[in-house]
C-alpha cells in the first residue's frame, strides 16, 4: 500500500500507530523529530507524513514547513494533545499544509480514517508562498 512516515517524540505512540499501519499493509518509516523526518523524507519515497506537532528539537510546524517547500505535493496529517495550545498548534499545522490534523487521544479508527481519506485525495497543491522556511 502506501509507505508512511510517522514521526512522534514518543516512542511507545510512534511504535503502535507503526505496528497498526503495518498491519493494514503500509510501509512504515519512524523518526523520532523533525530533523530525522525531513532527511527520510529526502532519502525515501514517502507518500504520507504523519507528524506530532509538540517534540523537542525540531517540533512539528517547522517540519511541515520545511516538508511542503521540499516536497510540495507531499501528504501530511498532524496530531497534538497534551497541551493547553494544542487546538491553536493543530489549526496552524491545517494552514500550512497538513490535510486532516487528529487532536490525541484519537481511537485507531479515527487514525485510519485520517489516513486513508488522505490517500484517497489527490496529490497536495504546491503552497501559495514561495518563499523559504
Amino acid at each position: 500500500m502506501a509507505h508512511i512516515l510517522v514521526v512522534d517524540d514518543d516512542d511507545l505512540l510512534r511504535e503502535v500507530i507503526a505496528t497498526a499501519l503495518t498491519q493494514t499493509g503500509h510501509n512504515v518509516f519512524q523518526a523520532g523529530d523533525g530533523h530525522q523526518a525531513v532527511e527520510l523524507v529526502r532519502a525515501n519515497t514517502i507518500d504520507l507524513v504523519l507528524t506530532d506537532i509538540l517534540m523537542p528539537g525540531q517540533e512539528g510546524i517547522e517540519t511541515i514547513m520545511q516538508l511542503r517547500f521540499s516536497h510540495p505535493t507531499i501528504r501530511i496529517v498532524a496530531m497534538s494533545g497534551g497541551s493547553p495550545h494544542s487546538k491553536f498548534y493543530l489549526d496552524i499545522a491545517s494552514r500550512l499544509g497538513a490535510r486532516r490534523i487528529l487532536a490525541k487521544p484519537f481511537t485507531p479508527a479515527d487514525l485510519l480514517h485520517a489516513i486513508t481519506t488522505v490517500l484517497a485525495e489527490p496529490p497536495a497543491p504546491p503552497p501559495l508562498a514561495s518563499a523559504s522556511p
